[in-house]
Order: structure tokens, then sequence, then C-alpha cells
């Protein structure tokens, strides 16, 4: 069963439990104690329901939510086992829950029950304005009266057949039974009421039943989908799953304020806009295809589709008759001279009594138009060019195709001037200058600009020719023969994205254009001469029209036929009045981070901890027209400074928001109109507790004692610092002046260095220079002793007198008092450190130790320098250094 709150809130009963839909979201409310909710009707502020040995109302609390409350624990013991209570109705005070078995009566003044128990089944109950009824298996029709029943009637008709429903008329009551239609009860007699759908009441089986607003029945059967009668009992709609619904099976009806019919079906929903300014046919078997054009005349609608021309009565309710010869890609109809002409992927036809003749088969046709001055002729657009077709002895023959220009010619107006202007999507637009019997292009103007475009077209409007594609809409300027951008038509696709440039007149000099969310339409203002834009706000992706084949054509004062890939539908201007809806507020949830989400209140201002600052809020606006969006914007103010952009999404998250006082304000866009109505909802995120007034009062005794503690323990801890700068510096003053003498050892200690490199250089060079005067001498008494050969005694005396002085012995003394002078100890080190080196060995050491070389040190030894060498060697092996240690290295480090 299905019901609406004041809030326009649709609710269904279903095996999970109760379904709420806000006109955006469903919310599940599962079925109290795991049962199967029956029924559900909406009395005032609550919601009643009858489930399996169950029922009670729900009711909205604070946080917006519904909460279910039992009524049936107050007589738990009175009811039946297996009892399920499968329908609520209302009367007055009284609320009524029906099972199969009794009627409980519940007195909402008093809070006590009343409970009717006949002794058969009780088959339905049913509500009209003045009264409740029942009927019972093999007893009759029975009406509640006093807190009990009595009889209304017994009629075989009633006791044979299960009722439906019943409505209250004038002058009786109007009985539906199951399977034989309609039954009028006057003065308790029976009645049959005609119907045009009483053939199909036998075969349908008709479960339930609802008048509508209007005076009209819908009617929900079991195999056979719904049916619409208006108040004669005439057939106005039979809608199928052939024709868009989910299944056949109608368990309930209801009709909204809106006057939309819901359907509860076997396995889902369906909503049926019977007040809808549009009416779709969908041709779910594939049989109509896609409908590229359409055409009312002689009293049938004809529609041209990708699999051929299709025709009706208009205005009757039968399926469309296919015109033989047909089958294959319509483009256009084209109606002239009481002739209906038909542009087709095989050429050009003529329709009649539901035949088509072909007149033209050279090349596929696109479109026709008319000649200035001729009525018995007609230009048509090919693939290849453009052809004549001429009148003659009353019949239409295809005449010429007009030579010089091959091009595909899908689109073409003739100007003023009886020029041809050809739009071609792949290649632009072109000027064609003809001969006066229409046999040849005379001149060809390609443009440049405008240049060409994907879906572009072209077509007369107000006697000016239009060539739309997407940087604009221009109008040909008949002087200069330039296009030139229409500022007015051209904001059509500055202000929404442009999908195609199909242009598109009708027969009250109306021109509409598409783009992706809205079909516009111009038309000339009854005051003046200027255009006046008209917005209809179904967007391409409804109506699932086919990009740059889109068309609309009047077939009548206010209806036009669009058609669409699966169908088309049909659109009353003069309907399009949109009703002021209220957007509302539908849910807040709130969550802390990995956490599950919280209903929050909607009737009181919020009030959250700051680690619950993940915030989603819902809202919605009770709308169900398939047609028509709804759109959303919000601000936050506090977060925010400007409006969101248009959405329509009926939900907003905000994450994470900083601590502080935000007013949410969310307001509808519906039918391109902004509803007055706009909802705030103000909530607060506290600080967290450290954060908080206390907390920062504490925080500031706290920091007043710690700074004052602080203070002291940085003045305790300056004097110590002080102290111990002074003991520092003190230290460091003497520090300094053991510094400053180490300094003046320093000094002294170089100073002796040098004064000692200084002797031993002095040292060096007296060795020097003894070496060198004994080899003077040595040199001299070498050439002396070659002169001795001839016996001379005196110089004799001198090579003795020169032996003498160059003896080693007195050199090596000298030498050895000086170095030992100069450098104290090192011999004595030497020997200490290296007790087996001989006295020789100890002279070498100290010649080394004065960095002499090789070369140098023989003279002194008076022995050659090869003889050093091994003296040099036998010392290393003496001292027992290793191969890396170099000899002269180490006596110089000792």
């Amino acid at each position: 069963m299905i019901s609406q709150d004041k809030k326009q809130f649709i609710y269904l009963a279903n095996n999970e439990g109760l379904l709420e839909f806000n006109g955006a979201n469903w919310e599940l409310y599962p079925s109290p104690n795991e049962t199967i909710i029956r029924s559900v009707k909406v009395i005032g502020n609550k919601i009643y329901s009858g489930a399996y040995m169950e029922f009670g109302f729900w009711k909205r609390i604070s946080n917006g939510k519904l909460k279910y409350y039992s009524l049936s624990k107050k007589i738990k013991n009175k009811i039946l086992d297996d009892e399920q209570f499968w329908n609520v109705l209302d009367f007055e005070q009284w609320v009524v829950f029906q099972s199969l078995n009794r009627m409980y009566i519940y007195d909402t003044k008093t809070d006590t029950f009343n409970i009717i128990s006949p002794k058969n089944n009780i088959t339905k109950s049913f509500r009209t304005k003045d009264a409740i009824y029942f009927q019972i298996a093999n007893e009759g029709l029975f009406e509640i009266e006093s807190g009990t029943y009595r009889l209304v009637t017994n009629d075989q008709i009633v006791l044979q057949n299960k009722l439906v429903n019943i409505f209250a008329d004038d002058d009786g009551l109007l009985l539906q039974t199951q399977q034989n239609g309609f039954f009028k009860l006057i003065d308790k007699r029976l009645k049959k009421i005609k119907t045009d759908v009483d053939d199909e009441f036998a075969t349908g089986n008709v479960y339930c039943s609802q008048r509508l607003s209007d005076g009209s029945f819908a009617l929900g059967t079991i195999s056979n989908g719904v049916f619409i009668l208006d108040t004669a009992g005439k057939l106005k709609f039979h809608i199928t799953q052939n024709k868009g619904l989910s299944n056949n099976t109608v368990l309930s009806l209801y009709e909204d304020v809106d006057q939309n019919v819901w359907l509860g079906l076997d396995n889902g929903i369906n909503c049926i806009n019977l007040r809808s300014p549009i009416q779709n046919y969908s041709d779910d078997t594939g049989i109509l295809g896609t409908v590229y054009t359409s055409l009312k005349c002689n009293g049938n609608l004809y529609v041209g589709t990708n699999q051929g021309l299709f025709f009706k009565k208009d205005s009757v309710q039968e399926e469309f008759r296919f015109v033989s010869g047909t089958k294959g890609q319509v483009w256009s109809l084209f109606e002239h001279d009481g002739t209906l002409f038909c542009g087709h992927d095989s050429g050009t036809f003529i329709v009649e009594n539901g035949m088509a003749k072909n007149i033209f088969s050279a090349s596929g046709t696109w479109k026709f138009e008319k000649v200035k001055n001729k009525k018995t002729v007609l230009l048509q657009g090919n693939y290849f060019g453009i052809s004549v077709l001429e009148k003659r002895n009353n019949q239409w023959i295809f005449r010429n195709k007009i030579t010089g220009f091959d091009y595909s010619s899908k689109y073409f107006e003739i100007s003023k001037n009886s020029d041809v202007y050809v739009s071609h999507e792949y290649k632009g637009i072109y000027r064609l200058e003809l001969d006066k019997d229409l046999l040849k292009v005379q001149r060809v103007q390609a443009y440049k600009t405008p240049q060409k475009g994907k879906n572009a077209s072209l077509t007369t409007f107000n006697n000016e020719i239009y060539y739309a594609n997407k940087a604009g809409i221009f109008k040909l300027n008949q002087k200069s023969k330039q296009f030139v951008k229409d500022k007015v038509l051209s904001t059509v696709f500055e202000k929404d994205e442009y999908t195609s440039g199909k242009l598109i007149v009708d027969n009250s000099n109306k021109i509409w254009l598409f783009s992706k969310n809205y079909i516009h339409y111009f038309s000339l203002s009854k005051f003046s001469n200027q255009l006046v834009q008209n917005l209809i706000p179904i967007p391409a992706a409804l109506t699932n029209s086919m990009l740059g084949y889109e068309n609309i054509t009047q077939i009548s004062h206010s209806n036009y036929l669009i058609g669409t890939t699966d169908g088309y539908y049909i659109l009353n201007l003069n309907e399009l009045g949109l009703k002021n809806y209220n957007v509302s507020l539908s849910g807040i949830t709130t969550n802390k981070q990995n956490e599950s989400f919280q209903n929050q209140s909607i009737l009181s201002e919020g009030s959250f901890d700051h680690d619950e600052n993940n915030i989603s809020v819902f809202y919605a606006v009770p709308e169900f027209n398939k047609y028509i969006n709804v759109e959303f914007q919000y601000l936050l103010e506090g977060f925010q400074e400007e409006w969101s952009e248009w959405s329509a999404k009926s939900s907003v998250n905000f994450k994470n928001l900083p601590p502080g006082y935000y007013t949410l304000k969310v307001r509808a866009k519906y039918a391109n109109s902004t509803l007055d109505s706009t909802i705030s909802y103000s909530f607060r995120i506290n600080k967290p507790w450290y954060f908080t007034h206390v907390a920062l009062l504490i925080y500031l005794i706290v920091l007043v004692f710690a700074a004052r503690f602080i203070h002291k323990a940085y003045k305790r801890y300056y004097e110590q610092l002080e102290k111990k700068l002074i003991e520092e510096n003190n230290l460091l003053l003497e520090i300094k002046e053991l510094e400053n003498e180490q300094e003046v050892m320093r000094i002294k200690n170089e100073q002796l260095s040098q004064v000692v490199d200084s002797k031993n250089k002095e040292l060096a060079a007296s060795t020097m220079s003894l070496n060198s005067k004994n080899e003077l001498l040595a040199f001299i008494k070498e050439d002396l002793k070659k002169t001795t050969e001839d016996g001379n005694k005196s110089i004799k005396s001198v090579i003795s007198t020169i032996n003498k002085n160059i003896n080693q012995g007195d050199s090596w003394s000298i030498f050895k008092e000086a170095f030992d002078s100069t450098d104290k100890d090192f011999l004595k080190k030497m020997k200490a450190a290296h007790p087996t080196l001989t006295p020789n060995d100890l002279r070498l050491c100290a010649y080394l130790r004065l960095n002499l070389s090789s070369k140098e040190v023989a003279p002194l030894l008076n022995i050659s320098v090869r003889s050093v060498e091994i003296k040099r060697y036998r010392l290393r092996k003496k001292m027992e250094l290793s191969h890396e240690q170099g000899l002269v290295e180490y006596i110089l480090a000792v």
C-alpha cells in the first residue's frame, strides 16, 4: 500500500518494512518485530501500519526520523494467532485496522479498542466520505454503524463477486468487482455500469482501484497493467509493461496531491504523471524505432523513423500501422497542396490512404521546399544535390536534377531573390544562383564564414534565413549576402552547452532550438517585433533525442510531438505552468572519524563535539515529474562566501569543519525557476575541552604560577651562573697566566732551538771547512809525493807536517768536543740505546745528525763513498731498524 503526508513524502509498505520517499532518496525503516508490513495510511501527523500480528503508528521524532509505537501491545491477548492486518482506514476520530477475520476500531481520543468479529472472513474493507464498509464472504456488504455492523446488501452479485472498491455518488454507491466491472447500488438494487474495458476485466482480474481527483478511475490489474477510465467509462490510457511499467501486476494505487498516480507493483513502485504537460510514447518492441520526423495530415498522425513510415488515427488509442513500401529511413514529411510527400533513403514517395508511391528513386531525399510563384513546382534536397518535382496532369513527377551542384543538400533554403543557400555539415555554406528554368546552377559561392560545424543546420524564420553551429546563430543579410551573428538567438549556446544546431520553425512561427539542459523556443512579442525567449527545462539526456536529428512538430494549437530514439513524447505548452514547491530538510548525520553515522535533530539548532565535525545534510523537493529535474544550491555561512554551483545532488557533506558557528542555507531550482522557499539550519562545532573558557582560565592561572616559578628559577639560576662565571673567570685568568708562562718557555725553547740549529750549522760548516782543509792538504801531499822521487829532503819535511795537520784523531776530538757542546747527551743516548755501537759508529751517527751526505762524510772518515754506504748499512743492522724506517730520520728524532 501507498500513502502520503502533508510534506508530500510518499510512504510504501513492503516486505522489508516502511519506505519513505522524500522526492530524492528512499529511507527504509525496518518493520517492527521483523514482521511484514501489509498496510500503511497517513492520518494527521502519524503513519499507521498493519503487519503480521502487529499494528501501530510511526511518528517523526526530533532528529527527523520515524519511530514506531505499537498499539497492538495493549490488546495482545485478544489478537488471534497468525492474524495479519491488510488494511488501515480512518473515520473522524477512529482508526480501523482490518484483518481477514476482524475489524479493530481504535478510538484516538479515549485510547480504547472495539473489535468486530463476524463469523466469516472479511475479504476487504472500504472507506467513503461518510462511512466505512466491508465485505464478508458469503454474507454480503456491511457498514460499520454505532460500534457494530449492519447489512447493506446481500445481492447475488455481491455474494458471487469479490469487491475491489466502493465509491460514493450522489445517487448511491458505485461498486467495483474484481472480474465483472462496475455496478450501481440504488435503493438496494444493483445496476450494471458499462465501460470500454468490461471484456478486459474477465481476464485481467482487477486487484485495486482509485477514484482520481478529476472523477476518473484508475484500475490496477493482476496481469494487464493499469487502466485509466473517464467518468463515463471511456478508456483514456492503458499502461502496461510494454509502455513503461516495471511489470503488469498492480497491487495498490494512490493519487498524490499533484495528481500523480503511484502504483505498488509486484516488484517495485512506479509513478505515472497523468497531469504532466509531457506524455511519452515509448516503443519497447523496437518496431517503431527512432523518430526522425512527424506530421499531422488528413486526420492521421504520421511518424517517419529509421524503420519506415507509420501512421494512426489522431487522438485515438490504437497502435501505429506501417505504410507499405517505406521500409528504411524516413528523413522528412511535407504536405503541399493536399499531397503528402515523404523524403526517404530510397528517394521520394507520395503517401495516400496508407499507401506509398515512389516518384523518384535516383537518390535519397532529405527535404522539400516551395518555389516562389510556382505552385506546381517543388525543390527537393537529395544526397547528390537538388532536383525539381513538378505537378503535371494532377500528378507529381520528377522533372530534372539541377546541374552544377552535386553535394548533399540536407538543409537548404530559398531567399527572397530566389538564391538557394545550402548547409553542408563538412563543407560549410554555399550560395547557388539558379537559372530561371531551374535547370542548372549558374554560380556557386562557398562561404568561409561562418565556418562549418557538426550538427549545423539552416532554416527560414520570419522571412529571414538563419544558420546555426557551435559558434552561434547567424542571420543572412539579404543585401550584403553575408551571415551576421544574431546576438539574441546566440545566447542559447552561450548560457548552456551546445549539443546540436538543429533549427525548427513550427506552424505558429516559433523557432525551436536544443541545448544540453533545455529546449528553447523564440516567438515574436505581441506588442513589438522583438523575439521573446522561452525555456523548457527538459535536458537532452531525459528526452533521449538523436543529436543532429532533433525534430518537433506542432500537431495542435498547444501540443507538440518531439521524436526520440525509442518513440516520441507530446508536449503541451499551455500546461507548462509549474507548481512552486518547497525545499525541505530531510536529515542530518554526523560522525567521528572511522565511526558510524549518527542521526541528528532537524527541528532544533545543532551542537556537536569537536570530533563530530563530519556533517552530512540531506534535503529534497517532493516533486516527481519524470522530465523536469530539481537542482540545489547551498551556502555554509561561516565557511563559504559564495553559493555553490547548481547540482542535482540532494545532499552535501562537510568534512573536518573547524570549531565555530555555522548556518547552512539551501535553495532549489525547479524547471529553471528558483523556488521561493529557502531552508536554513544552524549548528555549532564546539571547541575541544582544552580550548574552552574554563580551560583557558586554568591555563592562565597555571601560566601565572609557572611564570613566577620560572622567574625564581631563572633568578636562582643566574645567581649561580654569575658565581660560576666569576670562578670560571678566575680560573681562566690562572690558565691565561700559565699559558703566558708556557708561551715564554716556548719562545725561549724556540730561541734555544734556533741557537742549537745555528751551532749545528756552524759545526757542520766548520766540519766541512775542516774536511775541505784536509782534502786540500791531502791533495798537496800527493803532489809533493811525486817530487820525493828526486830525493828532496825539504819536501819530505813538508809532507810530514801535512800528515800532522790532517790527523784524524785530532780532527775527531775537536769535532766531538764541538758537537757535545751543541747537542748534549746525543752520543750518550745513542750508546745507551744501542750498546753495540763502536766509536766509529757513533762518529758516523754524529755526522748523519748534522744531515751530511755520504759524499760529505767520506773525506771526514778518510774512506770512499762506497765504504760510507756499507757503514750506513751495518749501522742500520746494529740499530735493528725496519725496512720502512729511515736511518737519518731515526737519528734526527733522538
